[in-house]
């Protein structure tokens, strides 16, 4: 995951915000294949579309679809802002 992009936690972008899925926490064993069975593969785009008052879940678009992920298992992906690119 040496992508020398900054990681960033999903819990503290703002709504609105675009990432990159660079992998997983090394210690979200548990969650990983869950996450991977959701279309939460490497290298795929998320949006961040609304939080929870009390800040759990958190719900995103990916592929298409919303999603909502509890926060140990938005904490257990490491993603990256991104910036520049043109829609």
């Amino acid at each position: 995951m040496s992508s020398g992009l900054p990681i960033v936690k999903l819990g503290t972008v703002p709504i609105g915000s675009r990432l990159r899925l660079l992998g997983y926490e090394p210690t979200a064993r548990d969650y990983k294949r869950k996450l991977l069975a959701m279309g939460l593969t490497p290298g795929v785009e998320i949006l961040v579309k609304r939080y929870a008052p009390l800040g759990d879940p958190i719900e995103i678009e990916v592929r298409g679809f919303a999603l909502s992920l509890r926060k140990e298992e938005a904490n257990a992906l490491c993603v990256s802002l991104i910036t520049g690119e043109q829609e």
